[in-house]
C-alpha cells in the first residue's frame, strides 16, 4: 500500500489488459517464426514483449495502489494500439535493415518511446492532482499561447529539412516534432479561452440590420490560429496544418454551438486548398497521386502510393499473416504506410478491427467531456480526443486515397518519438480529467 492512499480494484482494466499482454507475446512468437522452416525460438528473442507486458500490467497494479479513480478503458485501448505498433515495427525492422543501416535499432527505439511514454502517462495520472496541473493548465492561458508560437517560430529558423518539409528540431542526440506538441498546448489555449468567453463567443452584435459575430473576441483566437497555420503551410507540414484546423474548428463549435463559424471555416479552407493545389507543387503533385498515381511519375512521386494500393490489396479479407507480406516495398512504411503494412498482413478484418480501437478511444473521451461538471474540462477532454479522431481520419483516408496523403503519423503504431511522447501525455491527461467529479 502507498502510505496515505486508499487501494482500489481495477479489475476491469487488469483484466482487459492480459488481452494485449498475450498478443504481445504470440504475436512476436509468430514474427520470429515467420521465416523458419521449424518451431524454435527463444526467451531472448522476445524479450520485447515480455517487457510491454510487464510495463502495462504494472501501471495498472500501481493505478489500484494508488487508489486512482479514473476510467478504466482508456489505457487497453492504448495499450491494445501500442501493442499492434509496436509488433509491426518488430516485423519490418528486419527487412527495413536490410535497405539500409539508417533503419538498425528501429524495433529497440520503439520500445524505449513506449517505456517512456507509459511512464509520462502514469506520472500525470499518480501526480496531476497534487501538483494542481488544472490550475496551471486553466490560468495561464496566454503563455500556452506564446508557446505555440514560440515553437512554431523556433521550427522555421532552426527546424531540420526532412523530405522537403521542415519539421524536426534537433538538440544533441534527440529530435523534436514541435508540430506534435502544438497541437497539445493549442487545445490547452483554446479550451481555457473558449470556457472564459464562452458566453460573448456565442452572442452576436447588430451593424444596422446585419447581425455579425463577435469579431473582437474571436480576434486573439483567430490569430493565434491563423498564424500557426500560416508557419506551418510555410514549414511545409501540410498534415499538421489541416490536423489544426480540423481541432479549430471543433473548438469552436463545442463551444458555440453555432454551424456558421463551421460554415464559413469550412468554406475558407476550400477556398486556401484550391489556391495551394494551383499553385503549390507539391500539393498538386498529392492531388494528381490521390486522383491517379500512375499519371506522371509512376516510379517517383507515385511509387509510394502504388505500392500501398498493391499492399492493400494483396492483403484481402484475412491478409497474408504476420512476416508473410512484403510491406518492405513501400518508401517510409514505419511510418506514413504502416496502415498498408497493416491491411496486407491483416487483412480487411485486421484494419477495421484497428479503427473499431481508435473509435472506443475516441468515444470514451467524448463520454469523459460529457459527463464533466466543469466547462473548461469538457472542452479539454473534447479537443484531445479529437486529436486521436482527425489525426486517424487524414492518414488513414490518405492511405486508402479517400483524400490526397499528407504526412501525419497514426496514433500509438507509427514509428516516432515525439508522436508517441504527446499521444501518451494525451491519454495521461485524459485519465485525470476522468477522475474529476462527474455531472453523473
Amino acid at each position: 500500500m502507498i502510505r496515505g492512499y486508499r487501494p482500489v480494484a481495477r479489475g476491469t482494466e487488469f483484466s482487459l489488459l492480459l488481452i494485449p499482454s498475450l498478443l504481445a507475446v504470440i504475436g512476436l512468437i509468430l514474427i520470429v517464426l515467420a521465416p523458419r522452416n521449424v518451431v524454435d525460438w527463444t526467451w531472448g528473442e522476445i524479450w520485447v514483449s515480455i517487457a510491454f507486458s510487464i510495463v502495462v500490467l504494472g501501471i495498472s497494479a500501481l493505478f489500484s495502489l494508488r487508489g486512482f479513480q479514473g476510467d478504466q478503458l482508456l489505457l487497453p485501448i492504448t495499450a491494445m494500439l501500442s501493442v499492434i505498433g509496436l509488433l509491426m515495427i518488430q516485423r519490418l525492422s528486419p527487412d527495413l535493415t536490410r535497405l539500409g543501416p539508417d533503419y538498425a535499432g528501429l524495433a529497440r527505439n520503439q520500445m524505449i518511446y513506449l517505456a517512456g511514454g507509459m511512464g509520462v502517462l502514469w506520472i500525470i495520472g499518480m501526480l496531476a492532482g497534487p501538483l494542481r496541473i488544472m490550475r496551471l493548465l486553466r490560468d495561464y492561458k496566454y503563455l500556452w499561447m506564446m508557446l505555440t508560437i514560440l515553437l512554431q517560430v523556433s521550427t522555421f529558423f532552426i527546424g531540420q529539412e526532412v523530405g522537403e518539409a521542415k519539421l524536426w528540431i534537433r538538440v544533441g542526440p534527440v529530435s523534436i516534432q514541435p508540430s506534435e506538441v502544438v497541437k497539445v498546448t493549442l487545445i490547452v489555449f483554446l479550451a481555457s479561452y473558449l470556457d472564459e468567453k464562452r458566453d460573448l463567443i456565442g452572442s452576436s452584435w447588430r451593424l444596422g440590420r446585419i447581425s455579425l459575430p463577435p469579431l473582437p473576441y474571436l480576434a486573439p483566437m483567430g490569430a493565434i490560429w491563423v498564424f500557426a497555420l500560416g508557419v506551418l503551410v510555410l514549414l511545409n507540414d501540410l498534415g499538421s496544418a489541416l490536423l489544426l484546423f480540423g481541432l479549430f474548428v471543433i473548438m469552436l463549435y463545442v463551444a458555440t454551438g453555432r454551424l456558421l463559424y463551421v460554415s464559413v471555416a469550412l468554406l475558407s479552407f476550400l477556398a486556401a486548398c484550391y489556391v495551394a493545389w494551383k499553385f503549390v507543387d507539391r500539393i498538386d503533385i498529392r492531388v494528381q497521386n490521390w486522383i491517379d498515381p500512375w499519371a506522371k511519375d509512376p516510379y517517383y512521386t507515385g511509387y509510394q502510393q502504388i505500392q500501398s494500393d498493391y499492399a492493400l490489396s494483396a492483403g484481402g479479407i484475412l491478409g497474408t499473416g504476420f512476416g508473410h507480406g512484403r510491406p518492405a516495398l513501400i518508401p517510409q512504411v514505419h511510418s506514413d504506410f504502416i496502415f498498408s503494412a497493416i491491411g496486407e498482413e491483416l487483412g480487411l478484418l485486421g484494419t477495421l478491427a484497428i479503427l473499431a480501437l481508435y473509435l472506443l478511444l475516441v468515444v470514451r473521451g467524448f463520454i469523459i467531456a460529457l459527463r464533466a461538471r466543469d466547462g473548461f474540462v469538457q472542452l479539454l477532454a473534447m479537443g484531445l480526443s479529437s486529436i486521436f479522431a482527425i489525426q486517424t481520419l487524414i492518414i488513414v483516408g490518405g492511405v486508402t486515397r479517400l483524400i490526397p496523403l499528407t504526412g501525419i503519423t497514426l496514433p500509438f503504431i507509427s514509428f516516432g518519438g515525439s508522436s508517441l511522447m504527446v499521444n501518451f501525455v494525451v491519454i495521461g491527461l485524459l485519465l485525470y480529467l476522468s477522475s474529476l467529479p462527474k455531472r453523473i
